[in-house]
């Protein structure tokens, strides 16, 4: 007689008998390699979350090195920055879901196309409609690839894997954070703002191109039709909520470590070079380790729980540590702690929301899980700047150390009682 699997994501660290291998557990072997082309098939999804986060930050990076020479002010530049978040957060559900009616590729390459198409508007000129046009389109469009990238790196890796190619997945999306204000500053040195948005149509083209040549379509699964009643459960599973919780923690301490680590840098009276390292620094210790986190993951050294409370607890305890002692070497020592915390933290909770979901709604998870992140990019830096205006920078920094530390309560406790590996 067979025993029952595993339900938890915390039980997947025991072995699995040869005779369930499917069992969605983090630690059997067989399931880890059953996508046989992955690489080939997940290269291309790698380089669509390297073009959204390109897109997003070099283009942001520049209109705020640049708002001067083009004439914005500070409501335009506030406008033009929050538009791209707003399609977002606006679209993202409802391409996930129609990735899961249509399947992942189309909109994937659509979506890539469609960027491509948006970023050209903006090679037209440096007037804020062009600028405000190309950025809601590039909005738009990111809404549609990015979680149907996501949906499909979770379906081809399957849940023994997640870890591993999220990790992937995030550090390349890394990367992009890190070279798009770099490279963007370069290009509008050398061309202005049409220069950069040519580079990013052509970036976005070749992706599209990429994905529809080398991934595999995956077949549309059969849906079941959920009621008001079942959505609102599903939204508010532990085994949802809480994952998404823990990145919108992460991306909120994110937003505020790019945006206030250069300013505590300038405060402290650092060079305009050193203050702008802290945030690389940062950037650069989340790429590294995100494919760490991942492979611990999968190996079942570590669960889904402790690896996300492990993660915003090192958050956590980086604000803190700006908050106390705001001295040049804790700027990067903090810088290092949030970035190894968020690229923890970041991979496991999308590990652990591809292990709970149900393939047939994949996208619609994924979509839903961005908005908490787009939520948490948003409300972190309004949190600290308002509490800051109020009191000051410390007391913001230590209101949003305790808030990620019971996120990470959270993620430690309450995954850990229990949630089905394989959602309702």
């Amino acid at each position: 007689m067979s025993r029952p699997r595993p339900r938890n994501d915390e039980a997947g660290i025991v072995a699995v008998p040869s005779t369930a291998p499917t069992a969605p557990t983090v630690s059997a072997a067989p399931e880890a390699a059953t996508p046989g082309p992955s690489a080939r098939a997940l290269a291309p999804l790698y380089a669509a979350g390297f073009t959204t986060a390109f897109g997003a930050h070099s283009i942001a990076a520049g209109l705020g090195a640049e708002s001067g020479g083009i004439g914005l002010g500070l409501l335009t530049f506030g406008v033009l920055l929050a538009l791209y978040d707003v399609a977002e957060v606006i679209l993202k559900p409802v391409f996930g879901s129609l990735s899961d009616r249509i399947g992942a590729k189309p909109v994937i390459v659509a979506g890539l196309a469609g960027f491509a198409l948006a970023s050209l508007v903006g090679t037209l000129g440096t007037a804020p409609l062009v600028i405000g046009i190309a950025r809601l389109g590039q909005g738009a469009a990111a809404s549609a690839f990015s979680p149907a990238s996501s949906a499909a790196v979770a379906r081809l890796a399957g849940p023994a894997a997640a870890g591993s190619h999220f990790g992937k997945y995030g550090s390349w999306k890394g990367l992009g954070y890190v070279l798009g204000p770099l490279l963007g500053a370069g290009l509008i040195w050398t061309g202005g703002f049409p220069a950069l948005f040519l580079s990013m149509a052509v970036i976005s083209a070749a992706a599209a191109v990429w994905v529809a040549i080398a991934m595999p379509r995956l077949p549309v699964l059969p849906r079941r039709r959920y009621t008001v009643a079942d959505l609102l459960r599903q939204s508010t599973e532990r085994s949802f909520l809480v994952p998404t919780l823990s990145l919108a923690a992460a991306t909120g301490a994110l937003g505020v470590a790019v945006g206030f680590l250069p300013l505590l840098g300038s405060s402290l009276h650092l060079p305009l070079i050193a203050s702008m390292a802290v945030v690389a620094v940062l950037a650069l210790a989340s790429t590294l380790i995100q494919p760490l986190a991942g492979r611990l993951r999968d190996t079942g050294r570590i669960t889904s729980s402790a690896g996300m409370a492990l993660g915003l607890a090192m958050v956590a305890a980086g604000i803190a540590l700006l908050a106390a002692v705001p001295v040049p070497a804790t700027l990067y020592v903090a810088a290092v702690a949030i970035g190894c915390g968020i690229g923890i933290a970041t991979p496991l909770g999308f590990a652990h929301l591809a292990s709970t979901t149900p393939a047939e709604r994949m996208g619609r998870t994924m979509g839903s899980a961005e908005i908490g992140r787009e939520m948490g990019d948003a409300g972190g830096p309004l949190i600290v700047g308002a509490i800051a205006t109020a009191a000051s920078l410390a007391a913001g920094l230590w209101t949003l150390a305790l808030l990620v530390a019971a996120a990470a309560l959270m993620a430690g406790i309450l995954l850990r009682r229990g949630s089905s590996d394989i959602a309702d």
